[in-house]
């Protein structure tokens, strides 16, 4: 093999690259959009590009904010940034010391506490009563969520599985999560105003 030719074996950088241009609206614009009434809980989560992926589908489902737990890599990271692809700049974040903190800080809120959890006695999200405004806290990826965390929490839901495997990666377990909470939020958007209009 030439010299001039890498290993097919050989570990490489690969990058993801922003073009300008390619956004739905320029992120000024984006600051200023209405936000759902969903707050995400990342507790102790170690991959960065899992930070990134989350801070994505924030972005994309409108989340009105994201607390970053512990050890959670926290922007500016550049593994985050590669995942997040601008994200970090449109969703709003904080970091907590402790999961206590942040559960505090959403209650403040007066948001109903959800932990992102498949347990003996989680319920499936799809038929959770679900409230607003709402956290939904998703756990490391290893350990998941403490029993003492979920004991903080008004409820465990979970995402039904239905192959082999019992369990998705946090990042896209968070994110399938979050669009199926707005669009129970959505649905009782609409079914307010549709109230509203018919004076019931």
């Amino acid at each position: 093999m030439s010299q001039d030719q890498p290993s097919p074996t050989r570990a490489r950088d690969y990058f993801v690259r922003h073009e300008p241009g390619t956004d739905r609206v320029a992120l000024e614009d984006a600051r200023e959009l209405p936000r759902a009434p969903i707050i995400g809980i990342l507790d102790h989560l170690r991959s960065a590009h899992n930070v990134g992926a989350a801070f994505r589908s924030a972005d994309g489902a409108g989340l009105q904010e994201l607390f970053l737990v512990g050890y959670t890599p926290t922007p500016p990271h550049r593994h985050l940034a590669k995942t997040a692809l601008g994200a970090v700049e449109s969703v709003p974040w904080r970091h907590f010391e402790t999961t206590a903190q942040a559960i505090a800080a959403a209650r403040e809120k007066g948001a109903q506490i959800l932990a992102l959890e498949k347990t003996d006695d989680s319920t499936s999200i799809w038929e959770a009563d679900l409230t607003f405004p709402l956290a939904l806290v998703a756990g490391n990826e290893a350990e998941g969520l403490s029993d003492e965390t979920r004991a903080l929490c008004d409820g465990t839901v979970h995402l039904p599985m239905l192959g082999h495997k019992n369990s998705l990666n946090v990042s896209v377990a968070f994110g399938v999560a979050l669009y199926e909470v707005l669009r129970r939020h959505s649905l009782k958007e609409e079914t307010g105003d549709r109230n509203q209009e018919s004076g019931s």
